[in-house]
């Protein structure tokens, strides 16, 4: 009988004392300790484990904690004598921002300064002790939530030199999902004040801090440090692609196997569950598996998508569905499985993010949703990388996102129907309709917006054609057939299926057109003399068989012609 599973336990002590399921990564303590970094930031996708670990380096360090060493016996931590003598050495001061989720700056602050507000609390028995003044209690009082910036700036600095001078040591500092704020700052807007506020609190608590042992950041994401840590003295910053802690966060597919086996899962299952949630690569550890996903697999003992329908998709969503053609064109390719060419740059410019395809990548990178298949160091400084979806779990998850976006209009899958049955009055009223619905809602907050280029909801409308054809079609866009390049082809995976070939274009005066006839006509042109069914008719599939349609776009109108 294996140990009970218990969903969502983050803190370690608990996960101990009861015995619950739980895969040793103590290893981390001893690999941290040893390196003698005095600040580390690690950066991994959300839901890894990166609060129980945190968690966990809290009970072997605290003091709060001296004595317990029950809660490592048997780890692999415990094994070492030197490590033992550690166990509950140093005061800790842990805070985590995983909640800090708030819509406008003052809100965020004042959430930031209650969390330091609440530190100064724990300890507040010590301010007792006759080695402190009166002008000593009346600021350590004084920090609260309503604390200005200045002071807020210090608060931590301050009780950590109030710590070491009751306790005689020097404080270890844990700080989890510190990127949690940066993250609806850049969402809500207010970015540059949240950027303020907090690079001279981590200034002043993790660079000039002389009562500082050590410190550990955890968070997804490595803000660039022109954000806030432009004043650091060179932190081991450790991200998705360095060798340092690869297998201390996430699971390890032997240690997947193993607790199938230890929960009683028949071996046939490994590879199903290898299928939908391998493939996360940590330097050089190629099989990692998110451990959110496999608690709640080995708990229910089915698949599902786990992590993906958890919260946090709210910035991917509206980066992808506000992105270019070229950010469109390159989403449908690793929609079908394909790979896509990215230069990554680990410093998240969250500025950049709307209007720089390769922020955009490196953010999925950072996040999980993608993987790294290959890897070459350029000229420039940087990496080209080769990057494909995860696994099928996070193929499940983008497909259910744009299913979503496209469920706002019920009309959707009758223009699909309509399409493919060759009826293009019945497809003009849909995609009139459609295209009025639905234009704001893809260009929420884009640059450039959509009413001047529209070609962002054609791809965008494309992306629904993939999640509600892909068991049927094949859909291609701008490849080369014939003479050119198509925008968009459906190519039927059943011979004797309908194929489609569409051209999308935006009434040009310049070019002669007077009406959005004219520019349908000359999309249809197009399609015949660029031979752009050339690689159908090879295929075998009859010209009768071949549905050619001509989008014509002026603003919110469109007209569609049949070939």
């Amino acid at each position: 009988m294996g140990r009970q599973v218990a969903i969502g336990v983050q803190n370690f002590a608990q996960l101990r004392e009861k015995d619950y399921f739980y895969i040793d990564k103590t290893s981390f303590i001893k690999e941290w300790w040893d390196s003698g970094d005095a600040v580390t930031l690690i950066t991994r996708p959300r839901r890894f484990g990166k609060t129980l670990n945190m968690s966990m380096l809290e009970c072997f360090f605290s003091n709060k904690y001296a004595g317990r060493g029950d809660l490592f016996e048997g780890l692999d931590v415990w094994e070492e004598t030197r490590f033992r003598e550690l166990q509950g050495m140093y005061p800790v001061v842990f805070l985590s921002f995983a909640g800090i989720k708030h819509t406008n700056f003052e809100e965020t602050r004042r959430a930031i300064n209650g969390l330091i507000a609440d530190l100064y609390n724990d300890f507040a028995g010590m301010l007792q002790d006759g080695m402190f003044t009166e002008a000593d209690r009346k600021r350590f009082s004084s920090v609260s939530d309503a604390m200005d910036d200045v002071a807020a700036a210090k608060s931590l600095n301050l009780l950590c030199k109030w710590i070491e001078r009751f306790m005689g040591k020097k404080c270890i500092v844990l700080l989890d999902e510190y990127d949690t704020p940066m993250q609806e700052a850049y969402v809500h807007g207010y970015w540059d004040e949240l950027v303020a506020y907090t690079r001279v609190l981590f200034n002043n608590t993790f660079k000039t801090n002389p009562y500082l042992e050590r410190a550990v950041l955890t968070g997804i994401t490595r803000v660039s440090r022109e954000s806030i840590f432009s004043d650091f003295n060179n932190p081991n910053i450790v991200t998705t692609t360095s060798d340092d802690y690869a297998d201390c966060f996430g699971f390890t597919e032997k240690e997947v196997f193993a607790a199938m086996d230890e929960q009683g899962i028949p071996a046939e299952e490994k590879e199903k569950v290898k299928f939908w949630y391998d493939g996360f690569t940590f330097g050089k550890e190629r099989e990692i598996y998110n451990p959110w996903s496999i608690i709640m697999y080995l708990d229910k003992k089915r698949v599902g998508t786990y992590w993906a329908n958890t919260s946090g998709n709210g910035l991917v969503s509206k980066l992808i569905r506000e992105g270019d053609v070229g950010v469109k064109t390159e989403f449908e390719k690793l929609l079908v499985g394909e790979c896509i060419e990215a230069k990554i740059d680990e410093q998240i410019a969250f500025d950049q993010l709307s209007g720089n395809k390769n922020a955009l990548w490196s953010l999925l990178l950072a996040s999980g949703y993608l993987k790294v298949v290959r890897s070459e160091f350029t000229d420039d400084g940087k990496y080209d990388y080769q990057l494909k979806l995860t696994n099928f779990e996070v193929k499940c998850m983008f497909e259910s996102m744009i299913e979503g976006w496209f469920n706002q209009s019920r009309d959707f899958g009758e223009f699909v129907k309509a399409m493919l049955r060759g009826e293009e009055g019945i497809m003009n009223d849909y995609m009139n309709e459609i295209a009025l619905n639905t234009f704001s809602f893809f260009d929420a907050g884009g640059k450039g917006g959509g009413r001047s280029h529209p070609e962002r909801f054609y791809h965008g409308f494309v992306l629904g054609l993939i999640v509600d054809r892909a068991k049927d079609y094949m859909v291609k866009s701008n490849r080369e057939s014939g003479y050119g390049r198509y925008d968009v082809m459906m190519e039927p995976k059943d011979e004797k299926g309908t194929a489609v070939i569409m051209e999308f274009k935006v009434l040009s005066e310049r070019a002669g057109e007077e009406s959005l006839e004219d520019t349908a006509e000359n999309a249809l042109r197009q399609i015949e003399e660029k031979h752009y069914d050339a690689d159908l008719l090879q295929r075998g599939i009859p010209k009768e068989r071949i549905y050619q349609y001509g989008f014509a776009f002026k603003g919110e109108k469109c007209l569609i012609k049949k070939g």
